[in-house]
């Protein structure tokens, strides 16, 4: 009997996490195309490691219980998706509309201002919704939407990586392969979860192609730093998404 090849899914937890795996032997690039199928599933994991930080925080107090979440969300990651939100920060904010600019800059390691502001506002949004969540929801409440939040958001790499890439690198290698059946399959999975435990969270697939329609209007392409931007964006807005339905509920 024929052993399943886990390779894909191996290097999809290396590619997105910090988490210890196994050596991936005979590697070639394109086993990173096949990895993105298992980008939601990935995702799924990190959001059950970060539910239980923040659950662990939330024994003693909402701002702790966010702090926690916070720390483990940038190092579980590596801050790879932060560093895509800085790098197409900076590049939006100095390239003028001049797309060999902003691929200039997306290419320069010094971070700038914009970046810096950037990587702020995103750390200081997460940490205020985790802590606001973690005020209106205890415990089990919790656990189910900050597990899907990280699947719904890698998810969305399916829609963006469709865009042609601006240059060669990461965005280019993910769209190597189609992915509309694992897309259709992992939605599907996502959405039944959603509705069942979540159900504000059924916006994700508007919101992501909403950030899909901006990079093309506005970049006409995709690069890795832009799909990791996406991720960090998706994942913030998730979070407003399940305040706003909180306070809805609650009126």
């Amino acid at each position: 009997m024929r052993r399943p090849d886990l390779r894909p899914a191996i290097l999809a937890v290396q590619f997105l996490t910090r988490l210890p795996t196994p050596q991936v032997r005979d590697f070639s690039p394109a086993l990173l195309s096949r990895a993105v199928v298992w980008f939601p599933a990935t995702g799924l994991l990190l959001g059950a490691l970060l539910a239980a930080a923040v659950l662990g925080g939330q024994l003693v107090d909402p701002w702790l219980a966010a702090l926690a979440g916070l720390l483990a969300w940038a190092w579980l990651t590596g801050g790879l998706h932060l560093d895509g939100l800085a790098d197409m920060a900076d590049g939006l904010g100095a390239a003028h509309r001049d797309p060999q600019r902003f691929l200039a800059v997306l290419k320069d390691p010094h971070l700038g201002s914009f970046g810096v502001l950037a990587l702020i506002l995103q750390c200081a949004s997460k940490l205020v919704l985790l802590m606001l969540l973690a005020s209106q929801h205890q415990g089990m409440a919790l656990l189910p939407m900050l597990v899907l939040v990280p699947g719904w958001a890698r998810w969305g790499v399916y829609l963006w990586q469709s865009l042609p890439p601006l240059a060669s690198g990461m965005a280019e290698q993910f769209g190597w392969r189609q992915t509309r059946h694992a897309a259709w399959c992992n939605g599907l999975l996502l959405a039944g979860l959603s509705l069942w435990l979540a159900p504000a969270l059924l916006l994700a697939p508007l919101l992501a192609w909403a950030y899909r329609c901006w990079l093309k209007a506005r970049l006409g392409g995709v690069t890795g730093d832009c799909l990791g931007a996406g991720i960090e964006l998706l994942e913030t807005a998730l979070l407003c998404v399940l305040l706003l339905a909180s306070a809805i509920i609650a009126l």
